[in-house]
């Protein structure tokens, strides 16, 4: 997904049984009681809403923290959504998520259906203040196509709260054949966020995708992507460390500098540390890792990609002239890779630079292709 799919429909009003709306002007310390038999509406600033992890929260249509809003979710909570692409998670700018699950009590986001399918609804998405080049230069900010929420800017330590221990699942919602929401969708998303111990869980579209924004990710999980499983463009900047990927429909990674303008500033300029890649039962039409649309920089260690056709695609030099500009002039480098048996071309590269990847063997994200240990107790379908 390229573009914020947000509901175009009306923002509900929140069930408050603390206060009206008139109210939140003169307190800014609101705190906000959430119906859980009808999760849906906003946070405005100076309100706050802690869920109560003993109910389950039906979530019925958008729910949208605005800035200066607070959402805090405690261990073991569990929102089950209801309405195709009505329901959805927004943490605009400067608003805050504060997602507290554990190792033995993630919190949990999925479809409410009976029969759960990927699809059934939205997703998460968050809003920062770091850096794009979505809109062309250092600086820029964008506005999601749906939803009118602005992100992008300048304050790339900018946080957006702490996200840890969550699992999203049956997500990616479609508005149309080009337009569907991811499982966690990170939109100029600042470094001051803390972002560990995600999975995603049967995604319609991408598990994870950052657009912009200097986020580090630690610990993450996408297992079942019917597009790519992990995806980074628009001058993302952050690093990710020990991720593991199985069952993709296109690529395991995806990475892109600008789709408009592969020479776009600020530069996508990423490390990848400890990635296990493995094709699975899903296709893997656009192999192990596809570097993308100007690419940008990419410092690559300790990867492994197995099940896939190719190891890494590259567009031709005609298609994609950054991206193979980038590798030729050594700013983008693989050390080590490694490549499974059914791997016939480590590369579709056929640049003048040979030493940018450095075959041999490694760990991946734990234990070369087999599921790390750090996974144990708060994932599912592994």
């Amino acid at each position: 997904m390229k573009n914020l799919l947000l509901s175009a429909l009306s923002i509900a009003v929140l069930t408050f049984t603390s206060c009206s709306r008139d109210e939140d002007s003169n307190d800014n310390n609101n705190s906000i009681t959430i119906n859980p038999a009808d999760f849906k509406g906003e946070l405005l600033s100076g309100q706050s809403a802690t869920l109560d992890p003993t109910q389950v929260y039906n979530l019925t249509g958008s729910f949208i923290v605005r800035g200066g809003g607070t959402l805090t979710i405690p261990a073991g909570t569990r929102i089950e959504a209801s309405g195709g692409t009505a329901c959805y998670i927004a943490i605009a700018q400067d608003g805050l998520l504060y997602v507290n699950g554990t190792s033995t009590n993630p919190v949990i986001m999925t479809s409410g259906k009976p029969v759960k399918a990927t699809g059934d609804w939205g997703g998460l998405v968050i809003c920062g203040r770091a850096n794009t080049n979505k809109g062309g230069s250092t600086g820029q900010t964008a506005t999601s196509e749906v939803g009118d929420l602005t992100y992008g800017g300048t304050e790339n330590t900018d946080s957006s709260g702490v996200i840890r221990y969550l699992r999203v699942e049956y997500t990616g919602a479609a508005f149309n054949a080009t337009k569907e929401f991811n499982g966690v969708s990170l939109f100029g998303v600042g470094s001051g966020t803390v972002f560990e111990y995600i999975q995603a869980f049967k995604s319609g579209d991408d598990g994870i995708e950052f657009f912009g924004g200097s986020v580090n990710g630690k610990y993450l999980i996408a297992l079942h992507s019917e597009d790519d499983a992990v995806d980074f463009a628009d001058g993302y900047s952050g690093t990710l460390e020990n991720v593991f990927i199985k069952d993709v429909a296109k690529a395991g990674v995806e990475g892109s500098n600008n789709g408009d303008n592969g020479a776009a500033t600020p530069t996508t300029n990423t490390t990848l540390k400890n990635f296990t890649i493995l094709k699975g039962a899903l296709a893997g039409t656009e192999h192990g890792m596809f570097l993308k649309e100007g690419s940008g920089k990419w410092n690559c260690q300790n990867i492994y990609i197995d099940g896939f056709t190719k190891g890494l695609k590259i567009n031709a030099v005609g298609v994609d002239p950054n991206s193979n500009s980038n590798v030729d002039s050594g700013f983008i480098t693989f050390n080590p890779i490694y490549f499974g048996a059914s791997i016939t071309t480590n590369s579709e590269y056929a640049g003048t630079n040979t030493t940018y990847l450095t075959v041999g063997s490694n760990t991946g994200a734990g234990n070369s292709g087999s599921t790390p240990t750090w996974t144990t107790g708060w994932t599912t379908g592994l």
